[in-house]
This record gives structure tokens, C-alpha cells and sequence, in this order.
């Protein structure tokens, strides 16, 4: 009995070492992903080593694809602990860490975003529907019945209403949880408005998914990489082009860029927190729970980005730009999160 006891012990403690030895002890936490969830996760880390004994957070913006294939590596102090993605996770993002030993996660809901499309202050403010964005930036647009690579060089092209200047959008890589999600967004929404490509939807999903997710390449789209503030700097330099980014980057740099009046909605606090603006979506953040435990100060660094405080109506994650989740289901995601109860797609 005893020989079965120290052996039972010998397990617990050489699957407890497994995760320390491939790089040694980490007495930090290490998180990755979202651009939009960045600074949101930069000023909870920065709160959280101000307020307890913990060290700060180390916070890298990878982009929520880059993030989450990082997360999902493995189980081990090589691998991220927390992954930001301003999208929900995939099933085959899910599927990947299984594969890698990854086999509980726990999901954190933190509020809310708009993705704005904007451009200097140096201009006119765009007034732009979501079918006049797809056919801005769609890689192939319907024109008289057919499917034709985008034709459009300028705005006025599509409206004479709209401006008569190049069509230029600075815009995330497709690892960019934002570029995700304009394109679902976004793109498909406008793509539905176009009824040769609503009639397409209903016979097809997969071939009209194709056609409202494909961006141009012929310049008039740019990748500009995961730092948005880069792309607000851009805009600067060019009072014609537009930007796509999240609202908060449009929210702390309102002195310099404007955002775009998109259905009749503009890009507001107010507006997105009502559901009013059509392009907003949900901002997470992922828990590798394996490592709960092991390395110091994880379920203590979700209860601070989670607290009342930072993810509150008048926290100071709003004064950031978040779009806080409404009270009761705060209140639920605390009680989730506390209890480390694993993510189920």
C-alpha cells in the first residue's frame, strides 16, 4: 500500500515537473495575441503589478491567429499562458490544442468593440454603406450579372455621391482578429445587400463566403500589419486613404482620425454598447489551465482584467475604449472564470 502511495506521489510530482523543466521556473506571467486587445490587457497587467505582490504581465501583440497558434503549441513554460483575441475562438483552433496536449481552456469574455473605418481629420468625413464598402474592397464584384475582378478605382466609381479620389484602405494581415471579423462582418453584410449575391448565399454558402471574404489585391487594399497605431500614423501622411481598426484606437487618437458614418450609424461609445453600429464584435481572452497553479498569479490577473474596476461601466478599461458586457453578464463571466470552468464550442 505505502509502495503504491509513494508511487502515486512520484506521477503527481513528475507531471507537475513536466511543465516546468523545458525552460525552468517563470515567475511571470507570459501573454499573447489581439492588437485590439493589447492595451486593454497592457493596462490590466500594469494595474495588477501595481496592486499585488505579483510581477507584471508580460503582454505581446501578435495578432489573435499568431496568438492563439502560440497558445496552442503545447503545455509547458515555453508556451504562452493567456492568449487576447478580438474573435471567438475556432473549432479547429480548439482541434490544435487538443492535438497538443492543450486539452482545457477557459474562455473570458471582456466586452465589446466596433471596428471603425476612418480617416484624417485633414478630410471630410466618409458617409459609406456596407454594400458600397464590399464593392470598394471585394477582390470581385458583380457587374451586370457577372462576377468580375474589381473594376473600381475610385469612390466616385461606385457612387457619384461619394468622394472622387483613390480607393486606398489601410487594413490588418489576415492573421488579425479584426480582419476576421470586418470580413464577416463587414464584407458579408454588404455582400447580402447585392441581390445577385444574396440569391448566391441561399444555393451556395461556401462559394458566397468565397466571394465576400476575398479582399483585393491590386493595391487599392493595404496590409498594414498588426500595430494599428502604425495605420492611424499612416492616415496622417494621407488624408485620402481610410483605416480599418477597432474603436479604441479611434477613441484615443480622436484629435488625429475620424470615424466613418457606416449606415447611417457613427462609430460611437454610445452607439456600439447600444448594438446600433453594425460593425462590433465580442473581445476575449484565453486561459491555459494547465497552468493554473504553476506558474504565479494567473487566476489572480483574470479576477483584475475582469473586476468591476477594469471591465466595469466606470472602469478604467472604458476610459481606454472598451465597451463593457452589461452588468449581469459581468457578473456571470467573474463566477466562469472563477471557478476556471473549461471552454465547450
Amino acid at each position: 500500500m505505502q509502495s503504491r502511495l509513494r508511487l502515486t506521489t512520484f506521477v503527481i510530482a513528475a507531471a507537475a515537473l513536466a511543465i516546468a523543466a523545458p525552460s525552468g521556473a517563470r515567475d511571470q506571467i507570459r501573454v499573447v495575441g489581439s492588437s485590439t486587445v493589447f492595451p486593454f490587457s497592457t493596462a490590466a497587467a500594469e494595474q495588477f503589478g501595481r496592486s499585488t505582490a505579483f510581477k507584471t504581465p508580460v503582454v505581446e501583440s501578435t495578432g489573435s491567429g499568431g496568438g492563439l497558434k502560440l497558445f496552442c503549441g503545447g503545455v509547458g513554460l515555453e508556451h504562452p499562458d493567456v492568449t487576447n483575441s478580438s474573435r471567438r475562438i475556432k473549432a479547429s483552433e480548439v482541434e490544435l490544442c487538443a492535438s497538443n496536449g492543450v486539452a482545457e481552456i477557459v474562455e473570458v469574455q471582456v466586452g465589446f468593440d466596433g471596428i471603425v473605418l476612418a480617416n484624417s481629420r485633414d478630410s471630410a468625413r466618409y458617409e459609406l454603406t456596407l454594400e458600397q464598402v464590399f464593392l470598394a474592397l471585394a477582390k470581385q464584384v458583380p457587374v451586370n450579372g457577372v462576377l468580375v475582378d474589381n473594376p473600381h478605382e475610385k469612390w466616385s466609381d461606385i457612387d457619384p455621391s461619394l468622394p472622387a479620389v483613390d480607393i486606398e484602405v489601410l487594413g490588418p494581415p489576415p492573421t488579425s482578429g479584426t480582419r476576421d471579423a470586418f470580413v464577416e462582418l463587414g464584407m458579408e453584410g454588404g455582400a447580402k445587400a447585392i441581390p445577385m449575391l444574396a440569391e448566391l448565399r441561399k444555393k451556395d454558402k461556401k462559394a458566397f463566403k468565397a466571394v465576400a471574404h476575398s479582399l483585393r489585391e491590386d493595391g487599392a487594399y493595404v496590409e498594414a500589419g498588426e500595430n494599428d497605431n502604425l495605420i492611424v500614423q499612416k492616415l496622417g501622411a494621407n488624408p485620402s486613404a481610410l483605416g480599418i481598426f477597432g474603436f479604441s484606437f479611434l477613441d484615443q487618437n480622436a484629435d488625429r482620425v475620424q470615424g466613418s458614418i457606416v449606415g447611417g450609424v457613427e462609430p460611437t461609445f454610445e452607439n456600439i454598447a447600444a448594438g446600433d453600429y453594425g460593425v462590433s464584435r465580442s473581445l476575449y481572452f484565453y486561459v491555459k489551465k494547465a497552468h493554473v497553479g504553476v506558474v504565479p498569479g494567473i487566476q489572480e490577473f483574470v479576477a483584475e482584467f475582469t473586476s468591476e474596476a477594469a471591465a466595469g461601466d466606470d472602469g478604467y478599461l472604458a476610459d481606454k475604449g472598451l465597451i463593457p458586457l452589461p452588468a449581469d453578464e459581468r457578473e456571470k463571466v467573474r463566477e466562469s472564470t472563477a471557478a476556471l470552468t473549461p471552454l465547450e464550442l
